[in-house]
């Protein structure tokens, strides 16, 4: 059960209760609309109140955003052990290994998933993923507890207050050394998956800056603007550079590397309900080597030793 508490301010003398769960607690009028309804959810001083109560200074106001039984029923909750990186009340930040998607699919039947792995240790049926990743990319993402929360982080996914840094391993070397691309992205028609650059797409933004580079291969740190799906591994594709191992953008090689080469290394976010901000810096299970590889100077390491993963 998540509950959220505040003491009416002073200033806060003779607001109405909805002003105060929306302005305050930040609750949107959908959720707001459907709380209401639910049995003692919303309480001043212990007691239910309706929306249109009058508060005054002291008053204690509790609202129940917990998520409500059965909102995500396609999702089947098993026991499979996460990395986690950091967890509060509000925040799961977990180290994703290669080959487990993070939600069931539609053409195939998974047996453990993220989602799955997440309802199992929360004890809970509803999932909220806030940054997603490929089944093939390792790394740090990040799983609301509520969708109070999700929608909270969602606001600031695209912007400045949240921060992805991925490392990739390409084939070849860009020219220049580091710069930014931008593609817009659609739906490869005729394709459920694929997508491809398209005018008239979504607009979609990469900077990149190499790092290490090699006689034919190059380590990368990729920072995207925007999140469209499969966006990194596209963009560096259509400059000629397609992620190591990237079956459906590039060249498949499994004796090098049975996946694409993409690690997501480090993120920043501003906490929804209690700064300061958790960071993740992955260690990268089941990543680009034997040792944690999260570390750039690890990653190096390896790269000079002829990139075997």
């Amino acid at each position: 059960m998540r509950l959220l508490t505040h003491i009416v301010a002073p200033e806060q003398e003779g607001w109405p209760l909805r002003r105060l769960l929306r302005q305050e607690l930040r609750i949107s009028g959908s959720f707001l609309s459907r709380l209401k309804w639910r049995p003692g959810a919303i309480l001043v001083n212990g007691r239910p109140a309706t929306v249109a109560a009058v508060l005054h200074a002291g008053d204690a106001v509790t609202a129940d955003v917990s998520d409500l039984p059965g909102d995500n029923p396609h999702i089947r909750p098993v026991d499979y052990p996460l990395d986690i990186l950091w967890e509060d009340e509000d925040l799961l930040v977990l180290n994703k290994p290669a080959g487990i998607a993070i939600h069931p699919a539609a053409l195939t039947e998974e047996t453990v998933t993220v989602a799955g792995a997440v309802c199992h240790y929360l004890g809970q049926g509803s999932f909220h993923c806030v940054n997603r990743l490929d089944r093939g990319t390792t790394g740090v993402m990040v799983v609301a507890k509520t969708g109070y929360v999700h929608r909270l982080c969602m606001e600031q996914l695209h912007s400045g207050d949240f921060r992805r840094t991925y490392l990739a391993v390409c084939s070849g070397v860009p020219s220049p050394a580091a710069g930014s691309i931008d593609l817009p992205i659609g739906r490869e028609p005729d394709s459920l998956l694929r997508r491809r650059v398209d005018p008239a797409g979504l607009a979609a933004h990469t900077d990149y800056e190499t790092l290490w580079q090699g006689p034919d291969r190059a380590l990368l740190r990729l920072t995207p603007g925007t999140g469209r799906t499969h966006q990194l591994r596209l963009h560096l594709s259509a400059i000629g550079h397609p992620l190591l191992g990237d079956w459906l953008y590039g060249q498949e090689d499994r004796d090098l590397i049975p996946r694409p080469a993409l690690h997501s290394h480090r993120l920043e976010l501003t906490h929804p309900r209690h700064p300061p901000p958790p960071d993740g810096n992955s260690p990268a299970a089941g990543g680009y080597g034997p040792a944690p590889a999260g570390r750039y100077e690890q990653i190096l390491k390896n790269a000079k030793k002829g990139w075997k993963f």
